[in-house]
């Protein structure tokens, strides 16, 4: 079995690759991430993803090493984490206004093979119409700080979803059906395992 890294503190990117009864290894990595859109958001992503693949594959010999970025994008403006709490209902006020695109790149590294696979995917997503009630409450109630655009889809960010147009996983954080690809060009078949 080959050993596989995941160089992110994604606990929701861990968690998924586990339901798909894949043995991961989380090792987050310090990168100093690219915030420029001056290539344009599907470039940012990768670039930031492989930044975070090759500071992993740089302590290790053998395995395969998965690096991620996801980032939030109202119109022609980034959306990253929230600072405090102020600026979480901040930003989910300025996402139920109207739709906008969620990014997520990745990169994986076969060390054995010595090969660098990339991929990134593009989901539409709008928000439901909230008040400044909904916002403030699901800002205290639930932790919108370690999330690109304070929500969680897969958890209670869900519930400030009304719809999504392209892959639920994206959203996540990992583009799962691109992520199998790259998998099993690298000798991972999930339907093997």
């Amino acid at each position: 079995m080959i050993k596989i890294i995941l160089a992110s503190q994604s606990k929701a990117r861990l968690k998924l690759l586990r339901n798909f009864g894949l043995k991961v290894t989380p090792k987050p990595q310090r990168v100093e991430e690219s915030q420029s859109l001056k290539n344009g958001p599907a470039k940012l992503v990768v670039n930031n993803a492989v930044l975070k693949a090759k500071s992993a594959a740089r302590k290790l010999k053998t395995g395969l090493v998965i690096g991620a970025d996801t980032i939030v994008l109202a119109g022609s403006r980034l959306i990253g984490k929230p600072k405090d709490l102020a600026d979480a209902g901040k930003t989910i006020r300025l996402l139920s206004r109207k739709p906008h695109w969620v990014y997520s790149g990745i990169a994986v590294i076969g060390l054995d093979s010595g090969k660098t696979h990339t991929a990134w995917d593009k989901t539409k997503v709008y928000m439901s119409s909230l008040d400044e009630a909904q916002i403030k409450k699901y800002c205290r109630k639930f932790s919108p700080l370690d999330k690109a655009g304070s929500f969680d889809i897969q958890g209670p960010g869900g519930l400030l979803v009304a719809r999504i147009e392209g892959c639920f996983y994206n959203v996540v954080g990992l583009p799962l059906v691109k992520l199998l690809k790259i998998l099993k060009k690298s000798g991972i078949d999930l339907f093997s395992l």
